[in-house]
């Protein structure tokens, strides 16, 4: 499906907060289509560049359209655990991987939650960091599809460098590679250590109620 794009492309820096105003009203005032979130970056010239749709890693988040609360409740982070299945089962099916094992990277990761961001900077349902969204085919690491098919990808090609072993390419996942290839097995780090301990257990609860292909 194609992507709807909002750009405005050349607006000038106006002193202080009628500057800030004029932007507002302009990115109010232009027509939104839906999960209209807006970026944007200062050029080398002092001219403002905005976009619903980021093509740089310039860009940086502007505005956030609200979305809707979970249904689980206003007070809860969290998202529904069967909302994703059919965008799983087809990360699953083309990356030839167990759902059971993506649901249960997706439940540490975000806990199903697409708005999630990191105090690290890592964003989505399979919390992608931003050096990696070119190389996973990611524009809107909030879009549920992009993020979750990029992140299965990552999955994928971390289980297929260490050999199918998923204790290491979780591991992997969480603090990287690099640190993973350093220490030859999982990395004395407590948050790694406690979340490959997280993501293995719900991947045996998921896999025990059926959740596998």
């Amino acid at each position: 499906m194609a992507q709807s794009r909002v750009s405005f492309s050349r607006i000038c820096i106006i002193p202080m907060l009628a500057g800030a105003a004029a932007l507002l009203l302009a990115v109010l005032a232009a027509p939104m289509p839906a999960h209209a979130d807006i970026y944007m970056y200062q050029d080398e010239e002092g001219i403002m560049h905005m976009t619903n749709v980021p093509d740089s890693n310039k860009y940086k988040l502007f505005m956030r359209e609200p979305r809707p609360k979970s249904k689980r409740g206003s007070g809860s982070s969290s998202g529904d655990v069967r909302l994703y299945d059919g965008m799983i089962s087809e990360a699953a099916k083309l990356y030839e991987l167990e759902v059971s094992l993506i649901k249960a990277v997706m439940k540490v990761e975000s806990n199903f939650n697409p708005n999630a961001v990191s105090v690290k900077g890592a964003k989505g349902l399979m919390q992608i960091m931003p050096q990696n969204y070119d190389s996973l085919d990611i524009r809107n690491p909030f879009d549920p599809h992009e993020n979750i098919m990029g992140g299965v990808k990552y999955l994928k090609q971390l289980l297929e460098r260490y050999e199918g072993r998923k204790h290491l390419a979780l591991a992997a996942y969480n603090c990287g590679p690099d640190t993973v290839d350093r220490y030859r097995t999982i990395p004395p780090i407590d948050e790694t250590e406690q979340y490959v301990k997280k993501v293995l257990e719900y991947y045996k609860v998921y896999k025990a109620k059926g959740i596998s292909t």
